[in-house]
């Protein structure tokens, strides 16, 4: 049982590594882009393809904390008490990122856009660095049984700088690529050639600090060198030949496929520190076993797992098919019908056609952008009873919300059951 969970585990944390990574990455770039004039579209890019979906991709970061403090309560105390000074900085970056990414939208002032642009950009950096510091202190060892730890060498040392490193640099190649793919669907060969050079880059410079990174692990880690050489070595080995696979990919100007390469070498690299740390949880000197919660609890553990699984990936799916097709965002929002604020604000609601190049199509109702051909619609209508929606099932939600609680009830009915009757059976 303890197992299993550590494998639902692990799945929230090659998700978060490939979703969650892609949208700090994209911070990464913003950090970079430029001033505000040389970097105003490739800014833009980043902010309609990451405000649908932003939010939604830290829904893993929680789902493993509460799984690792439910299941895995002794390694939960550990780590929070010794490496709480990452975990403090890469909630704060969480938080402050947000609020940047938000705020930087909402406001009108250079001063004002510089200023919540710093924050979302730096924190982007900052809260993968301190992920990744914490992977190395756990996986070098440094994080004893008892929590007691050294709050600063704990994950400032060789096996977490590189860590942490590597963790940016895998963030900002994830989200290149993604940016790249989302270009060439919106048609822009230049923010496709602008994207594609760095995600070329970013995957060059990673590969290459992932080969120093192995004498720096044969220095500091031993064990865990011995591992990724060992069972591990497929998995490296099939994260490199992905990786490889996605450069070719995007010299080739393909989407079909790209971004699948590049978040399968990403998640091939998490999915080979795990089977090399295993079956540990800190170092080698506490087991999954160990660590376990008693069997009452991870049989809940994994009924409410299996049911947020059930809950949360067609949700998921669903929301960014929708990103894909453009369907949600913000700044630009296809919609059927109705006059946008912003084109009142221009003065052009009742008019047939705009001077910079916006016209309205006859057929759609859309408002399209005659320089890059892509129909889009830059606010929310005025009149929401102007939009046509299409009919969908509203007993669908409902459904999967009853089926839900009746597997959790069940769960729970079958973990009380099992505790009377080894009560039972200790008594007599």
């Amino acid at each position: 049982m303890a197992e299993l969970v550590a494998v639902f585990l692990f799945i929230g944390v090659v998700a978060y590594a490939v979703l969650g990574g892609a949208d700090f990455g994209a911070g990464f770039w913003d950090m970079i882009a430029g001033g505000a004039k040389r970097g105003r579209e490739p800014r833009h890019l980043i902010d309609v393809s990451l405000a649908p979906v932003w939010e939604a991709n830290h829904t893993w970061l929680i789902y493993c904390l509460v799984v690792l403090w439910s299941g895995f309560p002794t390694a939960f105390a550990a780590i929070t008490t010794t490496l709480y000074i990452p975990m403090v900085l890469a909630l704060l970056g969480i938080v402050l990122r947000g609020a940047g990414f938000a705020f930087r939208k909402a406001t009108v002032r250079t001063e004002e856009q510089r200023l919540y642009g710093a924050a979302f950009a730096l924190s982007s950096v900052l809260t993968p660095y301190c992920f990744g510091a914490i992977a190395g202190g756990l996986a070098s060892g440094r994080v004893p049984t008892a929590g007691n730890g050294d709050a600063v060498s704990s994950w400032v040392n060789p096996t977490s700088i590189l860590g942490g490193i590597l963790a940016v640099l895998a963030c900002s190649y994830l989200a290149a690529t993604y940016l790249t793919v989302e270009a060439l669907h919106r048609d822009d060969q230049k923010l496709y050639r602008y994207y594609r050079d760095r995600a070329m880059a970013a995957g060059a410079v990673t590969g290459a600090v992932t080969i120093a990174g192995i004498f720096v692990l044969q220095a500091d880690s031993p064990r865990l060198f011995d591992r990724l050489s060992g069972p591990a070595l497929p998995l490296v080995v099939l994260a490199a030949v992905g990786g490889l696979v996605g450069l070719a990919l995007l010299w080739a100007r393909r989407t079909i496929g790209t971004r699948l390469a590049a978040a399968g070498a990403v998640a091939l690299v998490v999915i080979g520190w795990g089977v090399a740390q295993t079956p540990y949880l800190l170092g080698t000197h506490l087991s999954i076993n160990e660590a376990a919660a008693p069997d009452a609890t991870l049989a809940v553990v994994v009924g409410v797992a299996i049911v947020a699984g059930l809950l949360i990936v067609p949700s998921l799916v669903l929301l960014f098919r929708l990103s894909g097709r453009g369907d949600v965002g913000v700044d630009e929002r296809p919609f059927r019908g109705g006059v946008t604020q912003g084109d009142q604000h221009a003065g052009t609601a009742g008019r047939g056609a705009v001077a910079t190049g916006r016209h309205r199509d006859a057929g759609a109702g859309r408002v399209s952008t005659a320089r890059t051909g892509v129909d889009h619609a830059p606010a929310v209508p005025l009149d929401p009873t102007a939009v046509q929606q299409e009919p969908r099932p509203r007993w669908v939600p409902y459904a999967l919300c009853a089926g839900a609680v009746a597997a959790t009830v069940v769960a729970g009915a079958r973990v009380v059951r099992r505790s009377r009757d080894r009560g039972t059976a200790s008594r007599t």
